[in-house]
């Protein structure tokens, strides 16, 4: 019941998340397409394993799952708590989301009226959305507890921080190195608390 109440949730976001893309101001500048190809190949590898793993029996599910609910470390409990965790992930990408407003876009881009944000979620991690959906991944995986849910999740991290980074490359450029710098070392890149560092 939990895993169907999280997958639930995570279609509602995804609903949800591809009407907003209307919400969006036209670009002024885009990264080239060639450097955005490097991170969509493990981000879409690693949510395909998520999925699959959740949806596909494998020989190797009763003794995954034999071990996974031994008593005493796992429990209906938990795998609510996973879906609240699931949530919050969820909750936290809108948040982003919401706060940056039109100047939010799928791919690599600098807006007309584009600026640093260094407030709201981007005050906690300078990629918020990605947190969030990093967070969500892994409730999933954990919910399953198969190992082909776990590979997708650390495809899933690789793929956003190679966005990550080239976002801010990018950003660094078109928005002058000193102001991003200087926001990179106050604010983590995905890990809340991590110590910030420029890109």
């Amino acid at each position: 019941m939990a895993y169907f109440a999280t997958n639930l949730a995570c279609d509602l976001w995804f609903v949800s998340w591809v009407v907003a893309m209307l919400w969006s101001s036209r670009a002024a500048k885009r990264a080239p397409a060639k450097a955005e190809n490097a991170h969509w190949l493990p981000t879409i590898a690693g949510f395909a394993l998520l999925i699959v793993a959740g949806n596909v029996k494998s020989p190797l599910d009763p003794v995954v799952l034999a071990i996974w609910w031994l008593p005493g470390l796992w429990s209906p409990v938990i795998a609510w708590a996973m879906f609240v965790v699931c949530l919050t992930g969820l909750f936290f990408t809108w948040w982003a989301r919401i706060h940056l407003g039109r100047l939010w876009s799928a791919s690599i881009t600098r807006k007309a009226d584009h600026r640093v944000i260094d407030t709201g979620p981007y005050g906690i991690v300078r990629h918020p959305i990605y947190t969030g959906l990093i967070v969500a991944a892994a409730a999933v995986a954990c919910q399953t507890g198969k190992p082909l849910g776990y590979a997708g999740v650390i495809l899933i991290i690789l793929g956003f921080t190679i966005k990550a980074r080239l976002e801010e490359r990018f950003l660094k450029q078109e928005l002058g190195a000193s102001a991003y710098d200087a926001y990179a070392r106050r604010v983590p890149m995905l890990v809340p608390f991590w110590p910030g560092r420029a890109a």
